[in-house]
């Protein structure tokens, strides 16, 4: 779906769709969607803007990626709310290489062209709402760096030494007459 400056002119544009999983491209492979993703929301041009557009609606999906710890498949649910603001690029940059912007512009998103597509505005939320840590759970124990083993599954019996190595210098030293 693809908001339009001039159709967004005229009137708001209600959404409500459904995204199976494989149609929307995350670009990290070790995402993957496990569920529809359903979105419903209103797009909207903001008046006495210079064609500043406001995304608001909810989204829920099921994004399926491997835990960082032990590498097996974690499921995260996203069942959020979203109010997201656009500018045009032209506006924002004014002729300039670098702009300053203030804190408030820090959460706006910048559009190029005639407007925006909603699976691309989607797709980015998404990312954004994933976690930077992504566990399969706080209990998780990992992977056993000696074997190799998952030792959420099996109990393999390495035991981890832990070896200051600031101290190694002293164990080549010598005392004599002692």
């Amino acid at each position: 779906m693809f908001f339009s400056v001039k159709e967004l002119e005229v009137k708001k544009i209600r959404f409500d769709v459904t995204f199976p999983p494989g149609e929307i491209e995350y670009y990290d492979l070790r995402l993957r969607q496990a569920t529809p993703l359903q979105a419903q929301g209103v797009a909207e041009l903001l008046s006495n803007t210079l064609g500043e557009i406001r995304v608001k609606g909810c989204v829920s999906v099921t994004i399926e990626a491997d835990c960082d710890r032990c590498l097996e498949a974690a499921r995260f649910p996203i069942d959020s709310d979203f109010d997201l603001f656009y500018r045009p690029l032209e506006t924002s940059t004014k002729g300039a290489d670098e702009v300053e912007i203030d804190p408030g512009e820090s959460e706006i998103g910048f559009y190029e062209g005639g407007g925006l597509q909603l699976k691309d505005i989607l797709r980015e939320f998404i990312l954004l709402s994933m976690p930077m840590q992504r566990v399969c759970s706080d209990a998780c124990q990992g992977i056993c760096p000696f074997c190799g083993q998952n030792r959420n599954v099996v109990k393999c019996g390495c035991e981890v030494k832990t070896v200051d190595d600031r101290w190694s210098a002293l164990k080549k030293l010598s005392v004599k007459g002692i």
